[in-house]
């Protein structure tokens, strides 16, 4: 009796946010799925503005995280928060349009799908570069609970779930602005170097081992800010999209650049981030070291 009193009180559709001082954009986030769950989940990481007032104001089950770098480490506990047989992974600035969220209402009730590819447009630098962008970019977001392979998630940076096989994967096809996911990702330039720095850290903290030989960090300098320039610009046709299609491609490319140059500056510091102290304390020992050597040729 206990185990059908679950299954009957279970949410059908659980709607997960993972949120850091997201104050400026959780209201529209939340406001955009509230008639879609019937759970709401907010995993708040220690924020120190009104993010978690606004989730309670939304009726939201808020649990806390440790603060980490990026929400990929934290996604893994996230779901499972969730109580719902259906499974809504969103971040603090992705809002559902109405037309998705009837789409995916469909979808659910349809029962033709575990796994459902939900379209994204990222909209950056105050406006949005449709091919730049690429448009619709398909992410699976919207899952059975019971499909996702939670223990093989290990929280790599711009990674997600895998499934179980033989789940079976459906699609929602996009259309610009009625039927995708809302993502103001990058509103600034100076927003996104900001984001640029951290992610690259995490990423040169990640691909170490695998790119750490000098030579191997030589090649993937000569081609891989040139592949994300290719890509954002010409194969997704960045350039239809003007001047703000150039600078994200651009930024793509810098990304790439400043990933490698932190690999660089590991390997100069036997593997480890470096911080500040770290640095001036190279760079003193660097001086006293030519210090010493000038003097002794002086002295020669």
């Amino acid at each position: 009796m206990a185990i059908l009193e679950d299954a009957l009180l279970r949410p059908r559709t659980s709607i997960v946010v993972i949120a850091l001082n997201a104050e400026p954009t959780l209201a529209g986030v939340l406001s955009s799925v509230k008639a879609l769950a019937e759970e709401i989940v907010v995993v708040d990481m220690r924020s120190d503005d009104r993010t978690v007032e606004i989730a309670q104001a939304f009726g939201a089950k808020v649990c806390t995280h440790e603060r980490v770098p990026v929400v990929e480490l934290a996604r893994k506990h996230a779901v499972m928060q969730a109580r719902g047989d259906w499974v809504l992974v969103l971040d603090a600035d992705e809002e559902i349009t109405l037309g998705l969220g009837v789409e995916i209402d469909k979808a659910i009730s349809n029962d033709a799908y575990d796994v459902i590819e939900l379209p994204r447009a990222n909209c950056a630098l105050s406006g949005f570069a449709l091919h730049e962008a690429g448009f619709p970019e398909y992410h699976r977001r919207l899952f059975r609970r019971s499909v996702v392979d939670l223990d093989g998630y290990r929280g790599i940076i711009h990674s997600f779930f895998s499934f179980l096989p033989g789940a079976r994967i459906g699609r929602i096809r996009g259309r610009f602005p009625d039927v995708m996911i809302y993502h103001p990702s990058n509103p600034t330039v100076s927003g996104f170097v900001d984001k640029i720095n951290r992610y690259t850290t995490i990423e040169a903290a990640q691909h170490y081992d695998e790119l750490r030989p000098l030579s191997r960090l030589c090649l993937a300098a000569l081609w891989r800010p040139f592949k994300a320039f290719g890509v954002h610009y010409i194969r997704r046709r960045g350039f239809l999209d003007g001047w703000r299609g150039l600078w994200m491609s651009t930024l793509f490319a810098f990304y790439e650049w400043l990933t490698l140059c932190k690999i660089w500056e590991m390997s100069i510091h036997n593997g480890a981030v470096p911080t500040d102290d770290a640095a001036r304390h190279k760079m003193r020992s660097l001086v006293a070291g030519d210090r010493q050597r000038a003097s002794g040729q002086t002295q020669e």
